[in-house]
């Protein structure tokens, strides 16, 4: 059995304090998967169920959202 598979993971993040956090660990070297993607959002309560369909359409094998 092979671990060679690295999940890619879209993260929608509100603007003010999931994605706060995030570039906080960023500036702290906190090390997270390369597989990881982070869109920023105005608000989690802006995200439309289109980008969560337009991610995995476009590879993502997961969809978190932050707020």
């Amino acid at each position: 059995m092979t671990h060679d598979f690295e999940p890619q993971i879209t993260i929608f993040a509100c603007h003010y304090c999931a994605y706060g956090a995030a570039d906080l660990a960023g500036s702290m070297r906190v090390a997270y998967p390369e597989g990881t993607r982070i869109v920023k959002l105005p608000c989690t309560g802006k995200l439309d169920i289109k980008f969560v369909l337009d991610a995995f359409e476009h590879g993502a094998d997961g969809v978190m959202v932050a707020g």
